[in-house]
């Protein structure tokens, strides 16, 4: 009978690259948790018209991109293709703005998308994302855009662009929308790609964000959302770069960052490398006022930022594996039983180590007291079970003495 392979755009993530996953989850628990932010766990499944309501129907995202199918009852489900859309939706349903005045919450988790599988972006991706919600001033902007700094500075990612725009608000938007749609109108059939065709009529902001060099230079002289804003948005981006050149943060200003998906409205930010190809775009995000509203909760202001897992991991330096404290080597089958209890004492002390679970030869147990890495190896036979004691050998000097089994522990931490 032939194996099973895994489905195409789907990866194992085996040790060691899994080591990398751990350090990125374990260092978002830290350093957000010092922002005052606390994790969420939300469900992988969602109703489909969640994220046709949130991204916007005519994004790539939700035309193509989207795993989504009925459940029994005919109802349409979608795996999520992003998290913020769930995060607002359980910010609402579960009435946490009634609670507090800001909600600070991360989460970290796989994603789904129906796409051509890349370098750091594969069909199934993992994403860690951070959103608060409840306040519209600058100084969160700059606050999060800081946080997620330090973050990727603490994980050892080196050499990263921040790049900064803002999109704006439903006042000022539709006056650039109007101007982007006169610039477009002069374009023949074929002049932009076929996606951009259907998008200068659907949502010609989002041309800006195609990839596609053809289109990125026809759109180089088009409209800067800039030259439209209000005041008011105008004095919120002052702001948030007055904080960041304060602080002296480097950036640059990228006036055709749209980023993806509908619901952003003024500040938006992205972090790219120039390590890992063309898909650059290591993690980004900005302000979505209009969101909560839009799935059903009051009008409320919020920011966020999504991290692609893979791509970090790629950037990150390798970490050292933990080696373990001890092998415990059972030289016989009499000393086999005594000596996973001994190693399980010696673990709930808070050792890290294995031990031997057949009776294999003193060579090859010692083999694989070496492959292990162990700093210490356990020798444990007949004479040593009556004598209470075990033979401890260093694996780096090789000397080696024997130490009564009470005594381990604190022969360990010495």
């Amino acid at each position: 009978m032939d194996a099973i392979q895994k489905i195409k755009g789907f990866a194992d993530i085996l040790p060691p690259e899994s080591g990398a996953f751990v350090r990125l989850e374990n260092q978002a628990r830290r350093i957000f948790g010092l922002y005052g932010y606390k994790e969420a766990r939300l469900p992988i499944l969602e109703r489909t018209e969640l994220f046709a309501r949130s991204i916007g129907e005519e994004t790539d995202v939700v035309q193509k991109e989207m795993y989504t199918f009925p459940d029994r009852k005919g109802r349409s489900l979608t795996m999520r293709p992003e998290a913020t859309a769930g995060v607002v939706r359980a910010y609402v349903e579960n009435g946490l703005h009634a609670r507090e005045e800001l909600t600070k919450l991360f989460c970290a988790g796989p994603m789904f998308r129906y796409e051509r599988p890349q370098k750091g972006r594969m069909r199934q991706f993992h994403q860690i994302n951070v959103e608060a919600l409840g306040s519209s001033s600058p100084l969160l902007d700059a606050e999060v855009i800081f946080m997620l700094a330090q973050f990727l500075t603490e994980l050892g990612i080196a050499d990263l662009n921040f790049e900064l725009n803002s999109l704006g608000c439903p006042e000022c938007r539709p006056a650039y929308l109007a101007a982007l749609n006169e610039y477009f109108r002069g374009f023949d059939a074929g002049s932009l790609c076929e996606d951009c065709m259907r998008r200068k009529l659907t949502n010609p902001l989002r041309v800006l964000d195609c990839k596609a060099p053809g289109c990125r230079e026809l759109t180089r002289t088009a409209p800067l959302i800039a030259d439209y804003q209000c005041p008011a948005c105008r004095e919120h981006f002052d702001a948030v770069r007055g904080l960041l050149d304060a602080d002296g943060f480097a950036y640059t200003i990228n006036p055709r960052l749209v980023r993806g998906l509908d619901y952003y409205t003024r500040t938006t930010f992205e972090v790219t490398s120039g390590k890992i190809g063309a898909q650059s775009a290591v993690a980004g995000g900005g302000r979505y006022d209009g969101l909560v509203k839009a799935l059903g909760g009051p009008d409320l202001p919020a920011i966020g930022f999504a991290c692609g897992m893979e791509r970090l991991a790629m950037l990150m330096p390798d970490g050292e594996p933990q080696a373990p404290d001890f092998f415990l080597a059972a030289m016989g089958e009499a000393s086999l039983n005594s000596g996973l209890l001994l190693t399980q004492r010696l673990r709930r002390e808070g050792f890290c180590g294995e031990c031997a679970l057949a009776g294999k030869s003193a060579k090859s147990q010692m083999r694989q007291a070496a492959k292990s890495g162990a700093r210490f190896c356990l020798i444990v036979g007949d004479a040593e079970l009556e004598a209470g004691t075990a033979q401890v050998k260093n694996m780096v000097t090789g000397v080696q003495e024997s130490v009564g089994q009470a005594d381990l522990t604190q022969y360990l931490r010495k």
